[in-house]
């Protein structure tokens, strides 16, 4: 008599647990980057901070540089679900509460001091600056859909999709622009939800002036 046949050893990890070991391999990967230089940090690095091979590392990224891109997307994943629950006749400037900034602190995981120092990286390093502006290529149509549903309009009418080029081409400068003034000493001193805050309403405040 045979043994039943059967599936034997680990079993297969679950997508939620999969998203977490991918924002764990981000978040070691930033703090490597920060404290080192991208060029100086190795796949092994960031896999032993992590727990995990180098080998896993590479199964979920195809490179290092690409290791950040959950920590980009988690922050416009925070915009686009606030976009959708935003009443209509509220202006969109006050969508930028502290409360938001909270959310977006917490889904990108680093300190704040941290995460500033990794938008600033991608002035200067190609490999995170090709990274960050893919990130925001792809998030602006989740942001015409949700202009679009919070307007009673189709997905594809031309007026959520230009509003969501000007929202997203205001958030990315407003958060570059906030990651510089926070270098050298002021970044020691840690970012607050309230001064984050204040830098995206303003700079969606300047977006909704358009162009005179």
């Amino acid at each position: 008599m045979t043994a039943p046949s059967g599936r034997t050893g680990r079993p297969p990890l679950t997508e939620a647990r999969k998203a977490e070991i991918r924002l764990e391999i981000a978040r070691a990967a930033v703090e490597l980057f920060v404290a080192q230089g991208v060029a100086a940090t190795t796949g092994e690095q960031i896999g032993q901070a992590v727990g995990v091979s180098a080998r896993t590392v590479w199964r979920y990224f195809p490179s290092k540089e690409s290791c950040v891109r959950p920590l980009f997307s988690a922050g416009i994943d925070v915009i686009a679900a606030r976009l959708r629950e935003w009443h209509p006749g509220h202006p969109l400037p006050e969508l930028f509460d502290p409360a938001l900034a909270t959310g977006l602190l917490a889904a990108t995981g680093p300190d704040g001091a941290t995460g500033s120092a990794l938008v600033r990286l991608t002035r200067t390093e190609p490999g995170l600056r090709a990274i960050w502006l893919q990130t925001y290529d792809e998030a602006e149509p989740a942001f015409a859909r949700a202009l679009a549903d919070r307007a009673g309009l189709p997905a594809d009418d031309l007026r959520p999709m230009i509003q969501a080029a000007m929202l997203n081409a205001a958030l990315r400068a407003a958060v570059e622009r906030f990651a510089w003034s926070v270098s050298g000493p002021a970044a020691d001193a840690g970012v607050g939800e309230a001064e984050v805050a204040e830098t995206l309403r303003s700079a969606l405040a300047i977006a909704a002036e358009g162009v005179s």
